[in-house]
């Protein structure tokens, strides 16, 4: 299966989101940006994350929801506290997860990067789990898309400064660079 045409990746769960169009035909894929998401803040597991990237958040399952419902936002992919990866827009797609953001002088993240959220906070240290899929998945991407550099990895907070936090100062990134050292 070409990864490139299909944009889907065979390992992942699909949990299609309507949150994605077509990238802009003069963008070339070249930044993978990690973020980090609980819902609702600092709890894990169940349906939540899934409904919110679908437009499916019931507002009164949490008072948290009642803020975020109508968000309209999505990723390319999760990776859950087991190391579960799950697939909400091909990597093709535009995803919409970077907001307003900018990166090494260019503006638009969105446009031109491919977003993995892990599930977690930017307090709670990430599982080892989430670090080996992340790295596993991130090489298998950089073969499709090798604009992506290791130096063209970031974290949501190093584009929108000031707005994001996340991954957080839990995330390990010197952790994640030996991994992704190993994978090779």
């Amino acid at each position: 299966m070409n990864l490139r045409a299909t944009g889907l990746l065979a390992s992942a769960r699909q949990c299609p989101s309507p949150n994605q169009d077509p990238r802009p035909t003069s963008c070339d894929i070249s930044l993978l940006v990690i973020h980090g998401i609980s819902l609702p803040p600092d709890e894990y597991g169940g349906p939540w994350i899934d409904q919110l990237f679908q437009n499916k958040l019931p507002p009164d399952a949490h008072p948290y929801f009642t803020e975020i419902h109508q968000l309209r936002v999505s990723s390319h992919l999760l990776i859950r506290r087991d190391g579960e990866l799950v697939q909400y827009v091909p990597l093709q797609q535009r995803a919409w997860h970077a907001g307003q953001s900018c990166f090494d002088g260019t503006s638009g993240c969105n446009d031109f990067s491919i977003g993995i959220e892990l599930e977690g906070s930017d307090e709670t240290p990430y599982t080892e789990q989430q670090y080996k899929t992340l790295a596993h998945t991130i090489r298998l991407i950089q073969q499709h898309y090798p604009a992506i550099t290791d130096e063209r990895i970031t974290g949501h907070s190093d584009i929108a400064p000031g707005r994001k936090t996340d991954p957080g100062p839990a995330f390990d990134w010197s952790h994640l660079r030996q991994l992704l050292a190993e994978v090779d």
